[in-house]
């Protein structure tokens, strides 16, 4: 079954229109296109004659930042008949485990569906219901398996699937590049919205590859898939060598460098500290009541590659000790491509309980859904370093990047 439905995958990759065979050479210097760019370059041929809806959010822009929704409506070419809003809504104004729920946007006066916790038949009910024949994928990712969007397409194929749909996924950069896949990776009992199926803490894949991968191994029937993939792409690039402008992704992702740390540091979402939510270094920023300057010492000692540590204090706006002075440790990174951001959020967390007494794990284990399992936290409470830590998941890491190896499709 496996192999069948991996020949049927590239088979639909060669048939697409916009593939990402590599431009002629040129004396033009390389520039990235994005997915979006390239369906637009070609006049929008992949969606001619059909009722279109397009799952999207503030990232779904063009290079000169206007959104694609507003280009869309206005070109007589699409037929944009509804938009679908994930976790944060359509125009990002929720914050976290929020929506903007249905509406018509003022823009453009189009429809616009809440997919936000919704999956199987109630969100194959809502493509049905809106009258779209094609969906249409153009959300930004940052590259960690708990960022909800990916298991927004992985839902929205699956219903899309369900729905007699057509799917089609524009492509974008993972922005902490796509050399590797990094971390433990998610056992299939402590599956949620933030981990569907088994996959590595940091992917390093592209939307388009993770819906190839979502296609050919997890959904139960695979979905009409397209991808339009980008030319001018490469896995070594950080986000900004693509030349694009960055949009949040949520409110809590203000910049590149946040989503740089962001598939280590927010596993401090599963302790009493504060991850920085409400602040303006979300995930750089870590701490709580009581911390003091043990913990950057304690964590600088490990000497780990890429990252220095800094002894900090603030006061959050909201989440965590809002309006309440804590202690704790801001990181820097000074070497990107050295930097391992889950190794250093293991490192942090094996730290933080050492040289403080107050430390705790949230009661409901949420720790363990961000991680996949309970091998993490057990680890650390049983007294394992950070190495001892890491080493725990490498044979379920290698397996994961065998697999995920077969769906890569950029250089």
């Amino acid at each position: 079954m496996r192999l069948s439905r991996r020949a049927l995958l590239a088979a639909t990759t060669a048939a697409t229109a916009l593939s990402a065979a590599a431009p002629a050479a040129s004396a033009t210097p390389r520039r990235l296109r994005t997915g979006f760019e390239r369906l637009a370059t070609d006049g929008y041929a992949l969606l001619e004659g059909r009722r279109v809806g397009i799952v999207t959010n503030p990232t779904g822009i063009t290079r000169d930042a206007r959104h694609i929704v507003d280009v869309m409506h206005g070109d007589p070419r699409v037929d944009l008949i509804a938009v679908f809003g994930p976790e944060h809504g359509f125009r990002g104004t929720a914050q976290a485990g929020g929506s903007e729920g249905r509406y018509d946007d003022p823009a453009t006066g189009l429809p616009v569906y809440d997919t936000y916790l919704k999956s199987g038949r109630p969100l194959a009910d809502i493509f049905t219901a809106s009258g779209v024949d094609t969906v249409v994928f153009d959300i930004q990712d940052v590259g960690a398996r708990f960022y909800t969007y990916i298991w927004t397409l992985y839902d929205c194929m699956e219903a899309a699937q369900l729905a007699g749909k057509r799917f089609v996924v524009l492509d974008r950069p993972n922005p902490v590049t796509g050399r590797s896949a990094q971390g433990p990776v998610l056992h299939r009992e402590f599956a949620t919205f933030v981990g569907r199926q088994p996959v590595s803490q940091a992917h390093g894949m592209t939307v388009a590859e993770l819906a190839r991968l979502f296609n050919g191994e997890f959904l139960t029937a695979p979905v009409a898939l397209e991808t339009v993939l980008m030319t001018g792409w490469r896995r070594s690039e950080f986000f900004d060598a693509s030349g694009l402008p960055w949009v949040p992704p949520s409110p809590n992702m203000p910049t590149p460098d946040t989503a740089l740390v962001y598939s280590g540091t927010c596993l401090f979402e599963g302790t009493n500290l504060s991850e920085g939510r409400g602040t303006t270094r979300p995930f750089e920023l870590l701490g709580a009541e009581g911390v003091d300057g043990r913990w950057a010492a304690a964590v600088g000692e490990l000497a780990l590659p890429g990252v220095h540590f800094r002894e900090a204090y603030f006061a959050p706006t909201f989440s965590k000790f809002q309006g309440r002075t804590i202690g704790g440790v801001q990181i820097h990174v000074h070497d990107r491509a050295a930097y391992d951001p889950v190794r250093t959020g293991i490192a942090l967390l094996v730290t933080a309980k050492r040289v403080w007494s107050g430390f705790a794990w949230r009661s409901d284990n949420w720790i363990d859904k961000l991680t996949g399992s309970t091998q993490v936290r057990t680890a650390i409470d049983a007294g394992a370093g950070p190495d001892e830590v890491v080493a725990g998941w490498q044979e379920e890491l290698a397996a994961f990047r065998a697999t995920r190896r077969e769906y890569l499709l950029y250089r």
